[in-house]
């Protein structure tokens, strides 16, 4: 029971410490000429990889609003996965081909891929994803904005 609880403890804290490197990351980027709204982004956990010391994996829900994107950016070197909870999510990985994916599907992205287009695919209703980093444990910064 103990390590159920200071398993979850961590997994909280490090949640925390991650809302608060997303919303910073994310709220760095002003610059963008875009008037498109930008996503709200919500941790859903962090836990350590047991069989994998050093690793975490982090899940974060990001929320498009009708017409809502994401700036490019990169996850460093982390392993990523995109599962769409709700509506539709256009996406673009490097000079893959753009496409829509709906509720139920994803897609995945390499350690240094660039994540060219992350957007809601419709102007009318909300979209919803959920985005699972496996990363460095001591890795605090899973997205960098494209400069300018």
């Amino acid at each position: 029971m103990n390590t159920i609880r200071t398993l979850f403890a961590s997994a909280l804290l490090a949640g925390a410490a991650l809302a608060g490197t997303w919303q910073s990351a994310f709220a760095a980027d002003t610059g963008e000429a875009s008037a498109a709204p930008h996503e709200t982004i919500a941790p859903a956990f962090a836990v350590p990889i047991a069989n994998v010391p050093g690793k975490t994996m982090t899940a974060l829900v990001v929320d498009y609003v009708p017409g809502g994107k994401s700036a490019p950016h990169r996850h460093g070197q982390a392993f990523v996965v995109g599962y769409v909870l709700s509506g539709a999510i256009r996406s673009r990985v490097d000079s893959g081909a753009e496409r829509v994916y709906h509720a139920g599907e994803s897609w995945t992205e390499k350690p240094g891929a660039h994540h060219m287009v992350s957007e809601n695919a419709s102007t009318t209703e909300p979209a919803k994803l959920l985005a699972i980093f496996v990363a460095d444990t001591n890795d605090q910064h899973l997205v960098t904005f494209d400069k300018k």
